[in-house]
């Protein structure tokens, strides 16, 4: 009865050990390439009334968009997004946006994470009363803050962007630069 009692401690013993190194993956093991794709509603000033010259509009523009952010490490994140600003609309004008580039998170906070980017892509704009519209370069810089609800589920609680439309017009005698906020909620799919 003795040894059948050894036995079977050692047999629980060695169970538990066998558990306890299973609890935790390796951290230069631990997989951290993930994909959130997400929807989102924005604001923004579309930095043009008309008339050829960059000059605020009396009118904000709304509308929605998608975004995808891919993080490959904790320090490597892409992010791109899709934006059709076409609510509210002066004079016909409207904008798109289709971007893509480098997301850097800047610390955790408990459930809030805090980020800085810098995307590059298209604008299209189209000007007044639909007269004539243009695909231009698009550069944006932006931040904001992530909240995770759940293990899958985030809420992107603002998302500022100021951007730049360096050759918007054929005079080239200004630049435009829209600005504006996002909010939105994303899905970790893996």
């Amino acid at each position: 009865m003795k040894r059948l009692f050894v036995a079977v401690l050692c047999y629980v013993m060695c169970a538990g050990a066998t558990a306890v190194c299973a609890q935790v993956a390796p951290s230069a093991d631990h997989r951290q390439l993930s994909l959130t794709l997400g929807g989102m509603a924005s604001v923004f000033q579309p930095d043009y009334a008309g008339g050829g010259i960059a000059q605020a509009s009396p009118n904000r523009l709304f509308g929605i968009g998608g975004y995808a952010d891919v993080r490959f490490t904790r320090w490597v994140q892409v992010e791109a997004e899709a934006r059709w600003l076409r609510l509210n609309q002066f004079m016909n004008i409207h904008q798109d946006n289709y971007l893509i580039g480098p997301r850097l998170p800047i610390h955790t906070f408990g459930r809030i994470t805090p980020y800085g980017k810098i995307l590059f892509g298209m604008g299209h704009m189209n000007f007044e009363n639909g007269q004539t519209s243009c695909r231009c370069s698009d550069i944006a810089y932006g931040g904001g803050a992530d909240v995770q609800l759940t293990k899958r589920l985030s809420w992107r609680a603002i998302d500022f962007e100021y951007q730049q439309y360096p050759d918007w017009y054929v005079l080239q005698t200004s630049q435009l630069h829209p600005y504006g906020f996002s909010m939105g909620v994303g899905y970790k799919l893996f």
